[in-house]
C-alpha cells in the first residue's frame, strides 16, 4: 500500500542564473522633458571658403567742384623751407663743434674748458655752466674725451664709485689704483685714453658734461622736457 506523504523538506540552495528571457513589448513614448542648461562654447571651426563677389552697387552722387590749388607755389615754399632748415642745422653744428668746441654722444655734450683750475674750482665752474665734471663711464665717452686737441691731459672727477668700465694705465694697475679715496687722489685722462692718478691741487684743463634733455623746473608752467645746453659764463 502507498504510504503517507512525508513532511515538507528544507529549502534547497539557490541555483545558477538561467538564460535571459525574450524582450518584452515596446512601451509607449514618454513625455518630452524640460530644456537643459546651455553648454560651454565649443572651439572655433576652420575658416570657410571665400564666397563669390557681390553685385556692383549703384553709383554715388556727383561731388561738389573743388577749389583751384596753387601746388607749384606751395612746393616752392616747402623746398625753400627745407633748404633753410639744412642751413640752420649746419650753422648749429658749426657753432657746437667749431665755435664752442663741443663733442657729443647720443645723451650728452662735452665741453673742454681751457682754463687751468683745481678740482674744487673746476667742479664749481661746471655747475655754474649748468653741468658737471665729465665722467667717462663707457669706452665711447672715454675715447671721445681723449680726442680733444690742445692739451696732453684732462682732469675728470667721478662722484660715484667706479663700477663697470675703467681704463687705468698699466703702471696704475700695478700700483693698485682702486684704493680708498683721499684728498690727494684725483684722476687725469691721458691722450692715449688711459687713466692716471694726479694731485687734486694740480691746476689743469677740465671737461664739463651736459645732458641733452632734462626736465624743466616746476615753475615753468608746462612741466615738459627741454633741450639742455651748456651756459658759457666767465670763470
Amino acid at each position: 500500500d502507498q504510504g503517507a506523504i512525508g513532511e515538507v523538506g528544507e529549502e534547497g540552495k539557490l541555483g545558477k542564473n538561467g538564460p535571459p528571457g525574450l524582450s518584452g513589448v515596446l512601451g509607449e513614448m514618454g513625455l518630452v522633458g524640460e530644456v537643459g542648461h546651455t553648454g560651454k562654447t565649443g572651439p572655433i571651426g576652420e575658416r570657410g571658403i571665400k564666397g563669390d563677389p557681390g553685385y556692383i552697387g549703384l553709383a554715388g552722387f556727383k561731388g561738389k567742384p573743388g577749389t583751384t590749388c596753387d601746388c607749384g607755389r606751395y612746393r616752392k615754399v616747402v623746398g625753400q623751407l627745407d633748404v633753410n632748415v639744412g642751413k640752420l642745422r649746419n650753422a648749429v653744428k658749426f657753432l657746437k663743434n667749431v665755435i664752442l668746441g663741443l663733442k657729443e654722444t647720443e645723451e650728452r655734450y662735452y665741453l673742454l674748458v681751457k682754463e687751468s683750475k683745481r678740482f674744487g674750482e673746476a667742479s664749481m665752474n661746471c655747475k655754474l655752466r649748468g653741468g658737471t665734471l665729465a665722467m667717462p663711464k663707457t669706452s665711447e665717452t672715454n675715447q671721445l674725451m681723449a680726442e680733444y686737441d690742445g692739451t696732453s691731459s684732462h682732469v675728470f672727477a667721478d662722484s660715484s664709485p667706479l663700477q663697470g668700465f675703467t681704463a687705468w694705465s698699466q703702471e696704475e694697475e700695478l700700483n693698485s689704483p682702486v684704493s680708498p679715496h683721499t684728498n690727494s687722489s684725483c684722476v687725469e685722462l691721458l691722450r692715449s685714453g688711459t687713466w692716471s692718478h694726479v694731485e687734486c691741487e694740480a691746476a689743469m684743463f677740465f671737461i664739463c658734461e651736459f645732458p641733452k634733455s632734462r626736465r624743466r623746473g616746476a615753475g615753468g608752467g608746462g612741466g615738459g622736457r627741454g633741450r639742455g645746453t651748456p651756459a658759457l659764463v666767465p670763470s
